[in-house]
């Protein structure tokens, strides 16, 4: 499975090229929000456009992992990682 992450200090955010493509509509941020990370579709505009994808203060990558790991994105001041989900007790 791909998914997309920010890869440097700043935030997830999309080019207005990228929402084009995406056929969603503009929020003036580039959150994307109601687009997961994994849609094939992102993940297809992402790699398409490189660099050309990337918001602002962003630096999109897409990072591949197995198709049966349960996941999520860790974000530490908008550097974002993938980690796979484990238990955990309070």
């Amino acid at each position: 499975m791909k998914i997309v992450i920010n890869r440097c200090y700043g935030g997830f955010g999309l080019s207005e090229k990228a929402y084009e493509l995406l056929g969603v509509p503009w929020d003036g941020f580039g959150h994307a929000s109601g687009v997961a990370r994994n849609d094939p579709h992102l993940v297809s505009v992402v790699e398409q456009l490189g660099d050309d994808a990337n918001g602002r203060y962003a630096e999109l990558a897409v990072v591949e992992i197995p198709d049966d790991v349960e996941w999520h994105i860790e974000d530490y001041d908008g550097m974002e990682s993938i980690h796979e989900n484990h238990e955990s007790w309070g």
